[in-house]
């Protein structure tokens, strides 16, 4: 009869299970050190111009040295950016397609959209981002010159008067319809692709209203391009402190903060996303980019919140914190 004689060996059989246990971790340990080996591709789900691509692209140029690769800002628009995200949830789980998105996105449109992935179980959280208020801004030629007379304005002209929007259910869509609860304004949406192409027409006239994130419409109130009447923020900004407050300017209670997230699809490993993280982690760190996040009015996290599991616990709590708001409202896509 043939016997296997090293099964029978205790010693032969503990050490080949050493080798085998060994090969296994050191295949792991490699997978991580040899992540990545080729661009990561960031996707952002609005369009470009916009201060989800703004954003997205400082983060990006500040992880590239500390990742070791270039990451590819890839924009993927349409449905308030339910599209882009669902492409990251579809996507394979090796850390080679991230989700950039925000409060919007990742909390708003699970309440608005009949969503094919579910926002908490189908994403691995990699860092909360910087956040950022919004900002109310008009097109140059309307009449008004602080926030209250903007809203008798608007009250003058609810038969014609409009706002630019991303869409039912963006951030852009929330704040405005907060502005019209809040003020008791009335006024038609007109939605976009994006705000940044909503902030082209503002520009040009075509529309009254944008309530839009300090990042990408303070630049434009900055240059005289559109008037600034108020930032959705209990404080003033460090970067516009003549801008006042909702609560000073007359919309008191109208607070609403952009926070951003950075996440992976369901499935990617821990190490991959340690290893994502810790680029997250060493570009926030990085003056230059603190810097370029400051001017556009965002807010960088504290490091102890800048974990996956940190981000995890903001988004389950901003689920249900505005999924019950955000539906009693009764929006509809259409």
């Amino acid at each position: 009869m043939h016997t296997n004689h090293w099964l029978g060996s205790p010693g032969l059989g503990a050490a080949m299970m050493a080798v085998v246990a060994t090969t296994t971790i050191s295949t792991t340990d490699a997978s991580a050190q040899m992540y990545p080996l080729r661009p990561v591709t960031m996707v952002v789900p609005f369009a470009a111009g916009g201060p989800s691509d703004t954003a997205a692209r400082i983060l990006s140029e500040g992880m590239r040295v500390p990742l070791g690769q270039s990451i590819v800002v890839e924009n993927v628009v349409g449905a308030a950016g339910s599209i882009g995200v669902g492409r990251v949830a579809r996507a394979a789980p090796d850390g080679y397609t991230l989700s950039f998105g925000h409060w919007s996105t990742h909390v708003v449109n699970g309440a608005v959209y009949p969503l094919q992935y579910d926002l908490l179980k189908d994403f691995e959280p990699i860092s909360l981002l910087p956040s950022n208020p919004m900002l109310i801004v008009s097109k140059s030629a309307v009449p008004a010159t602080d926030l209250n007379e903007l809203i008798m304005w608007l009250k003058a002209n609810e038969d014609k008067a409009s706002a630019g929007t991303s869409g039912p259910g963006s951030g852009s869509h929330i704040a405005a319809l907060y502005f019209q609860r809040i003020t008791g304004t009335q006024f038609r949406f007109v939605p976009y692709r994006g705000t940044g192409p909503a902030l082209q027409d503002l520009m040009a006239g075509h529309i009254d209203l944008v309530v839009d994130q300090v990042s990408n419409s303070l630049p434009h109130a900055r240059r005289g391009l559109l008037k600034a009447f108020a930032v959705t923020a209990k404080t003033r900004l460090a970067s516009a402190p003549d801008i006042p407050t909702v609560d000073e300017a007359g919309a008191p209670g109208l607070h609403l903060e952009i926070w951003y997230g950075l996440w992976a699809p369901k499935g990617t490993p821990k190490d991959v996303i340690a290893r994502i993280n810790s680029a997250v982690v060493k570009a926030l760190a990085d003056p230059a980019v603190r810097q370029r996040f400051s001017e556009l009015g965002m807010d960088v996290p504290p490091r102890d919140q800048q974990t996956p599991e940190a981000l995890a616990a903001h988004h389950q709590s901003e689920i249900e914190k505005w999924w019950p708001l955000i539906k009693a409202a009764n929006i509809t896509v259409n």
